[in-house]
């Protein structure tokens, strides 16, 4: 069978794509390789912000600017304009599928201020956000029929003539490898913050396969040393406790009970005021215990949970222990306006994609606006692509995967690779990370490199091929490695401060890196150059 398109992911951003896709009459299918409702749109807390105007005075204008600010000015005008007057009209159409928004006493969708915006803008549905706008978005796609095909892990992009051709999957199931054909292909499938494993917010299946599967099949990727890093997370289990907090009031204050940073600062300041306290040996805590346990019960009841839950204290009368940790990434493939990369065929949404709107530093609220606004504009886009397309001539071959994959089975294993996938997590942590020097960087680089080399010693405890975590989660290491020497050359090329890439070795931005870093892989290796906002 052929697809028209296929939207590998199943959060958000390619929900929100299969939805739009479907109302094009494209023949689609979803694939991933876990389920819809465990995805890492559910860790979206805070809000999804809108220029409603609800509380206070706003506008799209106002809240363009406000992104472009945070995005330390490398963001596109145009992709930002876009997104933010079209917010308006998403929150519309997502109140109008029945996500349950919290309420104002005239009935208006609630809103509340996040860090880094000049309005009270972000909509809410208490601190649950993400998971009712994913949940409200899967029950449509069963609504539409939208077919799903799941527990199937993204092995490499096929191309041909210069053009996607379809995907081949790792049936976790059965074992197998399954070639999928298709005249376009939506990727969906997050961002890479689990490369920082143990110091991140994100689940550990985040470690940007798919921007990989893209960067190998030939696809630029951009802006990938920035990484931004959520100032509150709990003190070590790396559970997010979300901006919604600090946006309700909550405080951040050292072990002498001092406040020494505006809450409400856009997260990389507030990230680095964390990090120079911890620095000089004094915990960081954050202190809601004003709000009341009502008002905590009614607008937080999700972070007293998770704060009884994973740290065993209620912040209704305890201080939270955080830290800053790897949230969000900003870099990711490469696209137009579009949304589609610069591999004709093969579209991109959501965090697994640069689509030039957050540039340098994400606002809060704006990750769970980009991934439905353009997520809308990704299905519709990619259907108009393959009314166009010629349908592929060639099935993907599954012999010379077939071939790695019982290769890996096989090699010995002499080294522990998971052992090396927390070294590497620490490592990214504090060399990076919040801040970052050349010297740490190459220090990265070179162990990564190492490591690399170091892949055919690093084999399996399970020889078996049905559902095989231990296979999955290897292959997952080895794109980690490519994705942390991309990152750390990405970041070494950077000479400059901006947003979330802070250099101790160049605290200032420059003029000269105005730009966007774009990442190709060639036969000589990785290749990274600045160049102007495409569009």
């Amino acid at each position: 069978m052929i697809y028209d398109i296929v939207i590998i992911g199943s959060g958000g951003a390619a929900l929100t794509a299969a939805l739009s896709a479907k109302h094009e009459n494209a023949n689609i299918l979803v694939i991933s390789e876990g389920y819809p409702t465990r995805s890492q749109t559910c860790m979206a807390q805070g809000g999804i912000n809108a220029a409603l105007a609800n509380i206070s005075h706003d506008s799209p204008k106002q809240h363009a600017e406000d992104t472009l600010k945070a995005s330390g000015h490398i963001a596109s005008v145009t992709m930002v304009q876009k997104v933010c007057e079209s917010a308006p009209e998403v929150l519309h159409w997502l109140d109008a599928i029945g996500v349950p928004f919290s309420r104002t006493e005239e009935g208006k969708i609630a809103q509340r201020k996040l860090g880094g915006t000049s309005a009270i803008r972000s909509c809410y549905s208490h601190d649950y956000t993400g998971l009712k706008i994913l949940h409200t978005l899967y029950d449509q796609s069963l609504k539409e029929e939208i077919p799903f095909l799941n527990e199937h892990f993204l092995i490499e992009l096929s191309c041909n003539r210069g053009r996607i051709n379809g995907a081949l999957f790792y049936d976790i199931r059965n074992g197998g490898l399954k070639s999928i054909r298709a005249k376009s292909i939506i990727m969906a499938t997050g961002g890479y913050s689990g490369l920082y494993y143990g110091k991140t917010t994100n689940t550990y299946q985040t470690t940007g396969d798919g921007i990989v599967a893209a960067l190998r099949a030939g696809a630029a990727v951009s802006n990938m040393e920035f990484v931004q890093f959520h100032p509150t997370a709990l003190k070590g289990s790396g559970v997010l406790i979300s901006e919604s907090a600090r946006g309700a009031g909550g405080k951040l204050v050292n072990e002498n009970g001092e406040r020494f940073v505006d809450e409400l600062k856009p997260r990389d300041v507030v990230s680095r005021a964390i990090w120079a306290e911890i620095s000089e040996g004094r915990e960081v805590f954050l202190d809601i215990r004003h709000l009341g346990e009502a008002f905590i019960d009614e607008h937080l009841p999700q972070e007293r949970k998770l704060c009884k839950t994973y740290a065993g204290i209620d912040p209704v009368d305890a201080l939270i222990p955080i830290a800053p940790v790897a949230h969000y990434s900003m870099g990711g493939i490469d696209v137009d306006e579009k949304l589609m990369s610069t591999l004709p065929g093969l579209f991109a949404v959501g965090e697994c994609s640069n689509a030039h709107v957050h540039g340098a530093n994400r606002l809060g609220g704006n990750s769970l606006l980009e991934i439905v606004s353009l997520g809308r504009e990704a299905g519709r886009h990619a259907a108009h692509y393959a009314k166009d397309a010629d349908a592929p001539d060639t099935t993907p071959s599954t012999t010379h995967a077939e071939e790695s994959l019982q290769q890996l089975l096989e090699c010995e294993s002499s080294v522990n690779f998971y052992e090396k996938r927390e070294e590497l997590g620490s490592l990214c942590y504090m060399q990076a990370g919040i801040i970052k020097e050349k010297e740490g960087l190459m220090q990265l680089l070179a162990t990564t490199q190492e490591m690399q080399q170091a892949l055919p010693q690093m084999g399996l405890f399970d020889k078996g091929r049905l559902y095989n975590t231990n296979l999955i989660e290897r292959i997952k290491f080895a794109n980690s490695l490519r994705l942390a020497e991309v990152v750390a050359k990405s970041a070494l090329a950077r000479e400059e401060s901006r947003g979330a890439h802070y250099r101790t070795d160049f605290p200032e931005p420059h003029p000269q890196f105005a730009k966007e870093s774009r990442c190709m892989l060639t036969e000589e290796g990785i290749e990274i150059r600045f160049e102007e906002v495409r569009v």
